[in-house]
């Protein structure tokens, strides 16, 4: 098994390719990308049908996958591209654009770009922290690192708040977050439909 986590994206990419080629396997997870062996998943395979027993009817039907964006910035995107059509606490946003007309889309900071820098009706600023899958408490010091920037800098006159947006929020993160009353929370839900489409009507 091999964990390309630590090699830069193109790379990864590349070397990604080449090994399924060979008759690798990929398995990604929220937090790693793992390659398997030809032969080793087959091995897993018998592993977990000794441990989750072979008897007919052992198992239950698996429940159909749950929707989600497969990268951050499929989230980050979508959001970005419907921000009118979402509240925080209440208030309308825009997406900020600096007087050199760079929006805030991936905003360059000192500190790290700002997945999405917002402002709400009232002119004041909502700094977005995105997390595709499963959020983890950590998120709160790296969204506080953006919101302390943005303070200091082009937000000086006006109110800061973070929001959090994740697949799953952790009670970890819950706790974490109850006593940081600028910060909020959501999680996200996919919802996609086929509504089919009849053939020309005759006249």
């Amino acid at each position: 098994m091999f964990c390309p986590t630590s090699i830069p994206a193109t790379a990864s990419h590349q070397l990604r390719a080449a090994l399924k080629r060979k008759g690798w396997t990929m398995q990604e997870t929220p937090s790693e990308i793992r390659l398997i062996k030809p032969g080793a998943a087959s091995d897993i395979a018998k592993v977990e049908e000794v441990l989750g027993g072979s008897e007919e009817g052992d198992f239950e039907p698996a429940e159909p996958p749950e929707a989600a964006f497969t990268l951050e910035y499929q989230l980050r995107d979508f959001l970005a591209a419907n921000l009118e059509a979402v509240k925080v606490k209440d208030k309308r946003l825009r997406l900020y654009v600096d007087s050199t007309g760079r929006d805030g889309i991936e905003f360059p900071t000192a500190v790290g770009p700002i997945d999405i820098l917002a402002l709400d009706q009232n002119g004041d600023f909502i700094v977005f922290e995105l997390k595709r899958a499963n959020s983890p408490d950590r998120a709160v010091g790296q969204l506080a690192r953006y919101m302390g920037w943005v303070q200091q800098t082009i937000g000086r006159e006006h109110k800061v708040s973070g929001v959090i947006v994740a697949k799953t929020i952790s009670q970890n993160l819950r706790y974490a977050v109850s006593v940081v009353p600028s910060v909020s929370l959501f999680e996200y839900q996919v919802e996609f439909h086929l509504r089919p489409v009849h053939g020309i009507a005759p006249y």
